[in-house]
């Protein structure tokens, strides 16, 4: 008998593959809609979006699809840091603001508004599904969500997270392996205990809660969407595989350096953000590896902004935040719509398990 999957149905989509809501540019309308015609869900990556910036790149996207697709957001961290160890932060970085003769330094601050005014934009514009990183929306968030019919997607790094989004209500959870690209989204121990590698992950995380797992990390072509389908994911999420895509947003210096690069190339570095994220080794984390003058996420992410874009601005990868799973070799310059197709003739062609898509 053909398993009938469950996220196809709940998430109105086609093939339960999901692109990564990767902020910062990558996520452009074009590659949302492009995933979403495609029968995949499309992911607007809305972390650092200003409220009305958020707003117009919804429209600019309902313009293009009439599909579902998704808002990610990120859980919000309000560290505290004082002036000293704002000043220690700003000498550390100040070779290279003159290397790359960036002349404003970027005061962090922490937008304590932010995360409300995104919550209030998604509910305006109706969006159907959102997903969340970084930890757990609050209870007064849920309820808002759920009273407007939202599906939720959480975040887990681990089987405890995993079970901690089921408790709090969220319909769906991204069992998110340590082999995913950028910053994941660990949230209730160090990253350091929450390294479990995606074959680990996903059928613990499956055996230990009830609703839908999607398996992230990695994956990159049809044997990675097989084996976690084999392993009881009902679904992929994907990133670095749509990075390197046409409609994709990320410098085309980006692009190039994940299509050239090797898998052991790859560096874990928390000194463009302040949290730990995964990208390719280049000489800024490599000398700021073991500095210990770095501000906690989002603060250090604001003053390296002006570094990174300087650096993209110049043709220099050195300063980049090159973000990358471990896969790189599997990357391609081709369509998001591409990528999709070949994920979904791979598994039928194979028949790993008896899966039966959506009907429509």
């Amino acid at each position: 008998m053909e398993k009938q999957n469950r996220l196809v149905h709940m998430l109105s989509i086609k093939y339960p593959i999901i692109q990564a809501g990767m902020a910062g540019g990558v996520t452009t309308p074009s590659l949302i809609a492009e995933v979403s015609n495609h029968g995949g869900l499309g992911t607007l990556g809305g972390g650092y979006m200003h409220p009305e910036e958020l707003r117009t790149a919804i429209k600019n996207i309902k313009e293009k699809t009439s599909r579902a697709f998704a808002v990610n957001l990120f859980v919000p961290e309000y560290p505290e840091v004082n002036g000293e160890e704002v000043t220690a932060a700003h000498k550390a970085l100040k070779p290279y603001y003159d290397k790359l003769a960036v002349h404003e330094r970027q005061d962090p601050f922490l937008d304590v508004e932010l995360f409300e005014q995104q919550i209030n934009v998604v509910l305006e514009e109706k969006i159907r599904v959102v997903s969340f990183t970084f930890g757990l929306p609050s209870g007064r968030v849920m309820k808002a969500l759920k009273h407007s019919g939202v599906i939720t997607i959480g975040t887990a790094t681990t089987v405890e997270e995993a079970v901690l989004n089921e408790m709090k209500g969220l319909d769906i959870v991204v069992a998110q392996g340590s082999e995913a690209g950028g910053h994941r989204g660990s949230f209730l121990q160090s990253f350091e205990k929450s390294m479990i590698g995606l074959f680990s992950l996903i059928p613990q995380v499956v055996d230990a809660v009830k609703v839908p797992v999607i398996g992230a990390g990695g994956i990159m072509d049809g044997r990675g969407f097989s084996a976690a389908l084999s392993l009881g994911a009902e679904g992929v999420q994907m990133g670095t595989a749509f990075v390197t895509s046409r409609e994709s947003g990320a410098h085309e210096l980006h692009k190039e350096m994940i299509q050239k690069a090797r898998e052991d190339e790859m560096t874990l570095t928390s000194a463009f953000s302040g949290k730990p994220a995964r990208g390719i080794r280049n000489t800024f984390t490599k000398s700021l590896s073991r500095h210990e003058d770095l501000l906690p996420y989002p603060l250090q992410n604001q003053m390296t902004k002006a570094i990174r874009q300087a650096s993209a601005a110049k043709g220099n990868p050195e300063y980049m935040s090159l973000w990358s799973g471990q896969s790189p070799r599997l990357s391609r310059d081709t369509s998001a719509g591409e990528v999709i197709s070949d994920l979904v003739s791979y598994v039928e062609e194979h028949r790993v398990l008896p899966i039966t898509w959506s009907s429509t």
